[in-house]
């Protein structure tokens, strides 16, 4: 029996914590806390006027972009600042401003770090697979909940980043497994090898390269990847979760892929998107990434 595809999308809301919050939106930019710093990034789907435009001109850091995706450079009131340290329930780790107007994780997973947490906290031990997982935050939040955790990602430095920040949460000794590698490699490789895992998480870009140059587009090569991440979930299997940012996307593609990937199997597909909300009592949200989980049960 395949599984029950939900016949209305959700939207899993992240609001701010101790550590972040997105302060004030609009002209096509965002105010937001990250930690001790007030940062302004570019946001063109903020078109509507900020509550007080005043206070992005007092932000610690804004984000000058080039003409070039994403990337540019930040603009500091005062001395110029490289890292500072974050921390979300029992993860800590550290807040970079890079290159590309991110900061070294994205506000808006909290959504899913919080489902995750749930769903792993149900059960005993679970291995999980974390794929394209950057500096480790998902990861850590797994392996806090009590999972194995095997991460995955293309980038050496963001591999390291995401070791320094499992030993910043006291993780350091937890059964979490480093792996440099690409993405599509490693997965066809386990599934060569019969490994299993009883959850799996993907957050791909939707353009990125390998360790020795192999080329990822998301709408190429979502498709077979999807369907060999569903070839190692076990018997038991608890869930597979993709998330996914792009011009051409939504989450209810991403859920017929996902149904198309997990046609063998009962249980559920829900599907939407997730999104920042304001602090304040006339918040507004914005929508920022979309995503398809498959569930047992």
């Amino acid at each position: 029996m395949p599984p029950v595809l939900s016949p209305s999308p959700e939207t899993l809301v992240t609001r701010g914590w101790s550590d972040y919050a997105l302060l004030d939106s609009g002209g096509g930019r965002k105010l937001e806390r990250y930690g001790p710093h007030t940062v302004v990034r570019p946001e063109p789907q903020c078109f509507w006027t900020p509550h007080d435009p005043d206070a992005f001109a007092t932000a610690t850091a804004t984000f000058d972009p080039d003409d070039e995706d994403e990337s540019g450079r930040w603009r500091f009131i005062g001395k110029p600042v490289e890292t500072f340290p974050l921390g979300w329930r029992d993860v800590r780790f550290t807040g970079r401003f890079t290159p590309f107007r991110h900061l070294a994780f994205f506000p808006e997973q909290a959504a899913n770090w919080d489902w995750l947490d749930s769903r792993i906290r149900r059960l005993d031990r679970p291995r999980i697979l974390n794929l394209f997982g950057y500096t480790g935050v998902a990861s850590l939040a797994c392996a806090a909940a009590g999972a194995e955790v095997t991460h995955v990602d293309a980038s050496k430095k963001s591999v390291a980043w995401a070791r320094e920040n499992a030993t910043l949460s006291g993780l350091e000794n937890h059964p979490i497994r480093w792996i440099v590698e690409d993405a599509r490699k490693y997965v066809a490789r386990e599934v060569r090898r019969g490994s299993r895992y009883d959850g799996i998480i993907l957050d791909p870009p939707k353009y990125g390269r390998g360790p020795t140059g192999e080329v990822w587009r998301l709408f190429e090569d979502m498709p077979a990847l999807l369907a060999d991440c569903a070839a190692l979930l076990s018997n038991d299997a608890d869930f597979l979760l993709l998330n996914a940012y792009a011009a051409r996307i939504s989450g209810i593609s991403l859920a017929h892929q996902m149904a198309e990937a997990t046609a063998s199997r009962a249980g559920r597909i829900d599907w939407g998107e997730l999104a920042l909300s304001e602090d304040g009592p006339d918040a507004r949200a914005l929508g920022l990434s979309f995503f398809a989980r498959w569930c047992a049960t």
